[in-house]
């Protein structure tokens, strides 16, 4: 497992990347309280950074640790997440092309659905 405790990840708590096969990764991280919103559930934007980061972390692993970017997002949320639950993005590169790699990404909370999501990430020249 490798922690991302860099760059932007530093600012929203980190998160573990793990993994699993070449098309399946996972990551882990717990709801902190800078994670929170008003109502003291995790925030949308907080989601949608742990997504961010943890299929951007498969895509780049996936494509040999070459550079690339996040140039699409979508995400759904399901339910709320509140204050010290441990989340589990389950994410799996469903395609990677010369130029491209789709991702998509579960994140459960113990056995529920919070969010899902889906990406691409181009991939840049050397």
């Amino acid at each position: 497992m490798e922690e991302t405790k860099s760059g932007f990840a530093k600012h929203i708590g980190g998160i573990t990347v793990k993994k699993i096969n070449d098309s399946n990764y996972e990551f882990y991280t717990e709801v902190k309280d800078i994670n929170l919103n008003t109502n003291k559930m995790a925030h949308g934007g907080y989601l949608c950074s742990i997504a961010d980061t943890g299929m951007g972390n498969a895509a780049h692993r996936v494509i040999d640790n070459r550079k690339c970017v996040t140039i699409s997002l979508e995400m759904k949320f399901v339910s709320g997440v509140a204050l010290g639950e441990k989340l589990i993005g389950k994410v799996k590169i469903q395609k990677k092309t010369k130029t491209l790699v789709f991702v998509t990404c579960e994140i459960n909370s113990s056995d529920n659905v919070v969010a899902t999501a889906s990406g691409i990430w181009k991939i840049l020249r050397a």
